[in-house]
């Protein structure tokens, strides 16, 4: 039986089959994200010729050291394919990101692809996307004010102990009992200010690459381009 690992290098392996020479590439943060870099590394390595932008300074080192170019993304507008990890996906493609608290960069980044892809472990597929925790990124000037509504919102919010983003800001993990209504949810957060990104990603998802005891399974949402 495989490990979890060797079904997140897996589906790595299998995404990173979508890059073709000169694309621009996302590369997410997190530790399945982290064996498709690493595999990207390896297509390189092999002659294959792309760049890269990144969603974190972790991923920035590692790409570079797998010998992948990174280009700084404030001077990027459009991106071809943006391959990224995630804490639940469901059928819908509707994921929860944000453990590696990237997920505000994370989400600039699939926005401004041409297509995004996830890739997982068997674990992370859910039949509705709600059990994990819902990571909010707030500026540190507005925590008090942020928690207070997210508690009035039963969101059951704790601020992550000693963590701050790559952009300094902190991260509050939303704890919901369930999420019945996922844009409306989206909707709110995103109104609330101080609170600057968070971990719904609804729109963004194109496909996936899960991975169940070695065997890959391909996710599509309905109308994407492969």
């Amino acid at each position: 039986m495989a490990s979890i690992d060797d079904d997140k290098k897996a589906a790595a392996v299998a995404a990173v089959a979508e890059v073709r020479m000169g694309m621009l590439v996302g590369l997410g943060t997190g530790s399945t994200a982290a064996f498709a870099i690493r595999a990207l590394g390896d297509r390189v390595a092999q002659g294959l010729a792309i760049r890269a932008v990144v969603t974190s300074d972790a991923s920035d080192k590692l790409a570079r050291e797998v010998g992948i170019e990174v280009l700084d993304f404030a001077a990027v507008a459009r991106v071809d394919l943006t391959i990224d990890g995630a804490d639940e996906i469901d059928s819908r493609c509707f994921a929860i990101k944000g453990a590696g608290g990237a997920m505000l960069r994370e989400k600039i980044v699939a926005a401004s692809s041409a297509r995004m892809v996830v890739i997982a472990d068997g674990s992370k597929q859910v039949e509705r996307i709600g059990a994990a925790k819902l990571p909010v990124e707030v500026l540190p000037f507005a925590i008090a004010y942020v928690m207070r509504v997210l508690t009035d919102m039963d969101a059951a919010p704790t601020v992550r102990d000693n963590y701050l983003t790559d952009q300094g800001n902190l991260v509050i993990d939303c704890h919901f009992v369930s999420l019945e209504d996922p844009r409306a949810t989206a909707a709110t957060l995103s109104a609330i200010p101080g609170i600057l990104g968070h971990g719904l990603f609804l729109d963004e998802v194109d496909g996936a690459y899960i991975a169940t005891n070695g065997v890959v399974t391909r996710l599509e949402r309905a109308g994407a381009s492969a």
